[in-house]
């Protein structure tokens, strides 16, 4: 599986970018804590495994604790609040001795913490499904299972019917909203927009399920493509740890709401 640097490089990549187009709203305080996260979050069990092999001492519990922690969900439910008030504490310590800016001059609190803990965790085991036990991971073979590989995938009509007016309605429906002239504002721009995708792909999800769980014998849902296994990976392990990052953001009005902490 990817080490340290994969880990903590494509997080804290992702965190500078948002840096930059949030204006300072995803601060350096947001992005450090989510890299952090990103790597040794779930590994934390890891490493304790390897310290008490080394130490000999307890080295059942260190391999069940690492176990129950390198997990996408269990690592945020068993660690999350400890971990965010320990996070937030730190922040408001680097802040007050100026070891790290915040540009808004405010910490992260234990909520925004908390939504880095758990972004940080889903962004970690995004590479680790993709790269880990030589491609032999049970969620990487899921996601190839979803997918028509015992012989050529057949072409069925009902199939291209139904994904090409699922794809021309996203792109319709897009442009419709986005449209010149239009009244909207951008922000009701982007909720309908996001909408759009959502019941889009619920749709083509639900396709995909239908011909490869409900029928029998199943069917190719989009010839040999296995868009099912990746649509929900991509949701799960791409866009949702994206989406907690944006909505761990300091309001735009922060420097005006809040009390800056004196420096």
């Amino acid at each position: 599986m990817p080490g340290p640097g994969p880990h903590m490089i494509y997080a804290m990549g992702t965190g500078l970018g948002l840096m930059g187009l949030s204006n300072g709203r995803f601060s350096p305080h947001h992005c450090l804590t989510y890299a952090v996260n990103a790597f040794f979050g779930p590994d934390i069990g890891s490493f304790s495994e390897w310290l008490s092999s080394t130490l000999g001492l307890a080295e059942p519990l260190g391999s069940a604790l690492a176990d129950l922690i390198h997990h996408p969900f269990y690592f945020v439910l068993l660690l999350g609040f400890p971990l965010s008030l320990l996070y937030s504490s730190a922040s408001r310590l680097a802040l007050q001795k100026g070891f790290l800016d915040s540009i808004y001059g405010v910490a992260l609190t234990r909520r925004q913490c908390l939504m880095l803990i758990s972004a940080g965790s889903l962004s970690h085991f995004f590479l680790d499904h993709l790269f880990e036990e030589n491609g032999h991971s049970s969620t990487y073979t899921w996601i190839l299972s979803t997918g028509w590989w015992s012989s050529r995938a057949p072409v069925n009509s009902d199939a291209v019917i139904v994904v090409g007016l699922l794809c021309v309605c996203l792109i319709f429906g897009f442009i419709y909203i986005n449209r010149v002239g239009s009244s909207r504002t951008i922000r009701l721009q982007y909720s309908q927009s996001v909408k759009l995708i959502l019941i889009i792909a619920s749709l083509y999800c639900l396709w995909c399920a239908s011909q490869i769980y409900l029928l029998k014998p199943r069917r190719a849902a989009v010839g040999e493509e296995a868009d099912l296994g990746v649509l929900l990976f991509l949701f799960l392990y791409f866009f949702t740890p994206h989406c907690l990052c944006i909505a761990s953001m300091h309001s735009k009005d922060y420097h005006d709401s809040v009390e800056q902490l004196p420096l």
